[in-house]
């Protein structure tokens, strides 16, 4: 069996908080409305030519190979992906006032965004789809369960900003401050990761 080349690959993963409460408290006919509709508004505030893997439930798995994008240039794109959301989440509550429950989609879903860069990963295609395979991208579907107690908010893996190798992290980053944590996986160890509150982007939003 012929060896998949692997490759450098940027992955990113936009996924809506509070899906499984929302689909458990919402009659299908809403969330069946909802959920495609912030997905497509995800996949759309795409600027910076990210491909899309899979469509997971709840998710978008982004990747990129080939030359990166500058670190400020992801930082914009991953506020933009937020910003968007919330804006389609007040549109939704908008579009669907005369159902009671569409007034809670703003409190009950939100967006976190994990972004992990790994040095071996491969791609092979399925039917239209290309799927990838690798041990970093069972870390950046791992990196969805972490220690962090926000519901909304921008992870960085080590892998990331290791390969960025930038001393002023903070920097890039113009709403709030950037922590530090890490979490230990099975099989995969301790990863270190920074992350940021998204939430005071909606703040900005809301002044404009």
């Amino acid at each position: 069996m012929k060896k998949l080349k692997t490759e450098p690959i940027l992955l990113c993963i936009p996924d809506i908080s509070g899906f499984t409460k929302f689909m458990s408290d919402t009659d299908f006919e809403l969330s069946s409305k909802v959920i495609p509709t912030l997905l497509n508004k995800i996949i759309y505030s795409n600027e910076i030519g990210l491909k899309v893997s899979e469509i997971e439930g709840d998710a978008v798995l982004f990747y990129k190979s080939g030359k990166m994008p500058p670190l400020p240039k992801l930082v914009s794109q991953c506020a933009y992906f937020y910003t968007e959301f919330y804006k389609q989440l007040e549109q939704l509550k908008d579009d669907n006032k005369e159902i009671k429950k569409a007034l809670k989609i703003p409190e009950v879903l939100g967006l976190k965004i994990i972004l992990h860069y790994g040095e071996e990963v491969a791609m092979t295609k399925v039917g239209n789809y290309i799927k990838l395979l690798g041990e970093d991208v069972i870390i950046a579907h791992r990196l969805l369960k972490n220690k962090i107690r926000l519901t909304e908010y921008l992870l960085l893996s080590e892998g990331l900003t290791n390969y960025y190798g930038v001393d002023d992290l903070q920097e890039k980053f113009n709403w709030g401050k950037l922590k530090e944590n890490f979490t230990e996986y099975d099989h995969v160890g301790k990863i270190k990761y920074h992350y940021i509150n998204l939430e005071p982007l909606t703040k900005k939003q809301d002044e404009r």
